[in-house]
């Protein structure tokens, strides 16, 4: 009798671990994949529009995983120093790269010696937002929208600096589209960053700048500088008299450009991880409060599932590389 109550209570005592271990399971596999620092790597200078929101999902994402999370701005090359820095980090999800995507798709047809491979160095976890470019100039410059700007240009060829966020980065290929297609010819300036751009901008160091809306807003409505027009299908609510690029005549490369931002982490970081890190984002964005904090930029959450980013990525890089092979854009 006593060798079958304790049978009975070794059983109910092994049924009883099994549940709390299954309970605890999330727990444990968190702490598992996430046992260090996490970084997020922004390959720009800061203040631009991966800057701005790698910062706000810092915070979010270190509650969300136990884990300290900070921000490391590696700008150079358009964005592939930063690029290539993760690609080569350890592949365990503690190493992440937030950045315009539009740089990443249209790096393999634009550099001949890149020193990673975009699709298989590189782990998709999710996009995060979009920004529609913003056109904007120096106040001194005698021009009050597109119109204008196009005729000063052809009446002084060369003579305009337009900045942008590194040689090959998309603002850099969208000026390099209407330069082509409106027969201009504008003096190309790389920067370090969106905010770099547009900074030389305000001090009058370049003429004008084509850049991200989150990043670029803010000194259009503390009068630094003047809007001319946006990318996209509709005007910014904070920018109303600013036309869109086509209500505006521009190509249409130029009206459907602007600044998609996704994270990514390295390629071959177990498939688990990456998941973790994108059901993590997914949540982060679909806040009330980061909503509201990207639309009061300009910019648009656009939040999906790691392998949705990766398809567009692939996809992105083909119509891309059929583009500027078509332009005969070229990179030096």
């Amino acid at each position: 009798m006593t060798i079958q109550n304790g049978s009975k209570i070794s059983g109910f005592m092994s049924a009883a671990a099994m549940a709390v271990s299954l309970l605890a399971s999330p727990a444990s596999q968190a702490a598992d994949e996430f046992n260090h620092v996490v970084r997020i790597v922004v390959p720009f200078a800061p203040g631009g529009t991966s800057d701005i929101l790698a910062r706000i999902i810092a915070p979010k994402l270190s509650a969300a995983i136990g884990q300290t999370v900070i921000v490391e701005n590696k700008p150079g090359a358009a964005g592939n120093l930063g690029a290539d820095a993760v690609a080569k980090a350890t592949k365990d999800g503690h190493t992440l790269l937030l950045m315009d995507v539009g740089s990443l798709a249209t790096a393999p047809s634009l550099f001949s010696n890149l020193t990673y491979d975009v699709e298989k160095d590189l782990a998709p976890v999710g996009m995060v937002m979009f920004s529609p470019y913003v056109l904007a100039v120096h106040p001194s410059l005698p021009v009050k929208n597109i119109a204008e700007l196009i005729s000063y240009s052809r009446a002084n060829p060369g003579k305009l600096a337009v900045a942008n966020s590194g040689v090959g980065a998309t603002n850099h290929i969208t000026a390099l589209v209407i330069e082509k297609e409106m027969g201009l010819n504008w003096k190309n300036v790389p920067y370090k960053g969106g905010a770099a751009a547009s900074r030389a901008v305000v001090s009058g160091e370049s003429n004008m700048v084509i850049n991200g809306a989150v990043a670029t807003v803010p000194f259009i409505t503390s009068n630094q500088l003047v809007g001319l027009g946006v990318s996209g299908k509709a005007r910014l609510k904070n920018l109303p008299n600013a036309p869109t690029f086509k209500e505006a005549g521009l190509p249409v490369l130029a009206q459907e450009s602007g600044s998609p931002q996704g994270l990514l982490t390295t390629g071959g970081t177990p498939p688990a991880v990456v998941a973790r890190l994108s059901d993590e984002l997914r949540k982060i964005l679909a806040q009330p409060e980061m909503q509201q904090k990207i639309a009061e930029q300009g910019g648009e959450v656009q939040s999906g599932k790691a392998e949705d980013m990766k398809a567009w990525l692939h996809a992105n890089i083909k119509s891309y590389g059929e583009i500027i092979r078509a332009a005969n854009i070229k990179v030096e």
